[in-house]
C-alpha cells in the first residue's frame, strides 16, 4: 500500500507540475492579448474538456506533457511586395513548413489578426516561452525552501568507531581486513591495546572535545609517543581509556578529513600519529537551515542537472549497455517517468533506503521529505531541459525571438529595411528530428527502467 501511495504521489505531482508549466505559458500569453484556443494537459485523445470563453481546457489520455494552442505561432512568408502572404512550395520540407504556417493561421480571423503570437515584441515572446520553465523552477524553489527551512538538511555530527585495526600495518599494505587476526610479525595497534571497541562514540581526545571525524586526525596525528586520555561513550556510559599514538604511514587528509589522492589516483600517505581505528559519523540529523541557504541549494541542483543534460549522449550509452548488457545503471543518470514512479514507490515503502545509505526503518516524515525532494528535482530537470535552444522545446522559440531581435537591431544600425518576422517554421526539420530523438530516448529509458531499474 505504501508503495502505491508513493507512486500516486508522484503521478499527481507530475500532473500538477505539467499543468502549472502550461499555465506559465498561458497567463502571459493572455496578458499580452494572444488568443489561446486550447489548454491541454497530456497528449492523444481528449478525456475531458470544457470551454471557458475562447479557450478549451482539458485533459488528454497520455500524461507525458501538455501544451497551449496560440494562434499565429508561425508567420506567413513575405510576398514580393513585402506583405505577408501564404507561400506554396513543392519540396517535402518546404511543403511541411507551408502546412504548419497554414495550420497556425487557420484560426486567425480578421478580428484576430492583431492577436497572433508572431506579432508580439521580442521581450513578450520570451516572457511567454520562458513562463513554463520558470514555473517549474518556481515549483522546485517552493518545495526546496520548505524542505531546507522546515525539515532541514542531513548533517553528520560527532564521530564513532566503525572498526578497530588489531595490528599495525602501513597504509596501503595488502594486509587483509582491518579486524583480521594479528600474526607474530605484527604488533597490536594502540586502539586495540587500549581496549577501544567498535561502536564507541568519541567524547574527547587529550582533553579536547570531538565534534566530527575531522577532529580525530587533528588531535591524534601530532602526538606520536605521547599518552592521550581518550573518553568514549559506550552504551550511555563514559569510559576513559589511555591510548598512545605510534608513528606510522597513514593516509593524508585535507581539512575536512577527506583522503588526498595523488596524480595516480591513489591515496597519498604521510608519517604521523596512528591509533588504529576506522571511524564514521556518530549520527545523521536533519538541521533546519536559514532562508539564505536556499539559493545555494537551488543553484547546486540546477548546476548538477545542467551537467547531466550536457552529458546526455554518454549517459544514454550507459543506459543502453545496462538495458541490453550487464552494465549497472548510473544512480545519477536519466530515468523515465516509469523510473521516477518506481523510485517514488520504493522510497515510500522503504525499499530504496539502503541504496540511499539510509536505514529501512526511516520515519514517515523522512520518506515524505525524500518524495518532495524527488519532485523538486524533477521540476529542476524540466526547467533545464526546456531551456535547450532547439525546437520544439521552449528554448527553441526563445532562440527564434532573440534571432529576430538581433536581425532587426543590425538592420537599424546599418540603415537597412526592417527584415520582418523570423520564420521559425524553418526550424521544423530540427523539431521533427528532436521529437524522434526524444521519443527514442523515452522508449529506451522506459525499457531500461523496467528490465534494469536503478539500484537493481
Amino acid at each position: 500500500m505504501t508503495y502505491l501511495l508513493g507512486v500516486l504521489f508522484m503521478i499527481v505531482g507530475i500532473g500538477v507540475s505539467i499543468a502549472l508549466h502550461e499555465i506559465g505559458h498561458l497567463v502571459p500569453a493572455k496578458r499580452f492579448g494572444v488568443k489561446c484556443t486550447q489548454y491541454m494537459v497530456g497528449f492523444g485523445p481528449t478525456i475531458f474538456s470544457r470551454r471557458r470563453g475562447e479557450t478549451e481546457y482539458g485533459v488528454k489520455a497520455v500524461p507525458l506533457g501538455g501544451y497551449i494552442r496560440m494562434i499565429g505561432m508561425f508567420p506567413p512568408k513575405p510576398g514580393s511586395d513585402g506583405t505577408l502572404v501564404p507561400s506554396s512550395s513543392t519540396g517535402r520540407w518546404a511543403a511541411l513548413m507551408d502546412d504548419a504556417r497554414a495550420q497556425s493561421m487557420e484560426e486567425v480571423t480578421p478580428a484576430d489578426e492583431h492577436r497572433v503570437f508572431y506579432r508580439l515584441s521580442t521581450p513578450k515572446k520570451i516572457a511567454v516561452m520562458l513562463g513554463g520553465p520558470l514555473m517549474n523552477l518556481l515549483i522546485a524553489s517552493v518545495l526546496l525552501t520548505g524542505l531546507v527551512t522546515l525539515y532541514g538538511q542531513r548533517e553528520a555530527q560527532g564521530a564513532a568507531v566503525a572498526g578497530v585495526v588489531e595490528c599495525v600495518r602501513p597504509a596501503g599494505a595488502a594486509s587483509g581486513a582491518p579486524t583480521s587476526a594479528c600474526t607474530a610479525a605484527d604488533s597490536p595497534s594502540p586502539a586495540a591495546a587500549a581496549g577501544v571497541r567498535p561502536g564507541d562514540v568519541y567524547v574527547s581526545i587529550g582533553g579536547q572535545p570531538v565534534h566530527d571525524m575531522g577532529d580525530i586526525a587533528s588531535l591524534v596525528r601530532p602526538h606520536v609517543g605521547q599518552p592521550l586520555p581518550l573518553v568514549v561513550d559506550r552504551g550511555g556510559q563514559q569510559v576513559t581509556l589511555a591510548v598512545t599514538p605510534i608513528a606510522n604511514q597513514v593516509a593524508k587528509v585535507d581539512a575536512e578529513g577527506v583522503p588526498v589522492l595523488g596524480a595516480d589516483g591513489r591515496p597519498e600517505t604521510v608519517t604521523a600519529g596512528f591509533i588504529g581505528t576506522s571511524n564514521r559519523p556518530a549520527r545523521i540529523v536533519n538541521v533546519p537551515q536559514p532562508l539564505s541557504a536556499v539559493p545555494g541549494v537551488i543553484g547546486d541542483g540546477v548546476a548538477r542537472t545542467a551537467g547531466l543534460v550536457l552529458h546526455i549522449p554518454e549517459k544514454m550509452v550507459g543506459v543502453w549497455q545496462a538495458a541490453f548488457g550487464s552494465a549497472e545503471r548510473d544512480v545519477e543518470g536519466p530515468v523515465s517517468v516509469v523510473g521516477v514512479g518506481r523510485m517514488a514507490g520504493e522510497v515510500s515503502s522503504g525499499q530504496a533506503m539502503p541504496l540511499l545509505g539510509l536505514d529501512s526503518s526511516t520515519s514517515t516524515a523522512d520518506r515524505f521529505a525524500l518524495l518532495v525532494g524527488l519532485l523538486a528535482s524533477l521540476n529542476i530537470a524540466l526547467f533545464v531541459f526546456n531551456l535547450i535552444p532547439l525546437m520544439p522545446l521552449d528554448g527553441g522559440h526563445v532562440a527564434g525571438a532573440l534571432w529576430e531581435a538581433l536581425k532587426r537591431a543590425v538592420a537599424r544600425a546599418t540603415g537597412r529595411p526592417d527584415p520582418g518576422y523570423v520564420d521559425v517554421a524553418k526550424g521544423l526539420p530540427i523539431a521533427y528530428a528532436m521529437s524522434i530523438v526524444l521519443i527514442g530516448m523515452s522508449a529506451l529509458l522506459i525499457y531500461a527502467d523496467i528490465v534494469r531499474p536503478v539500484g537493481s
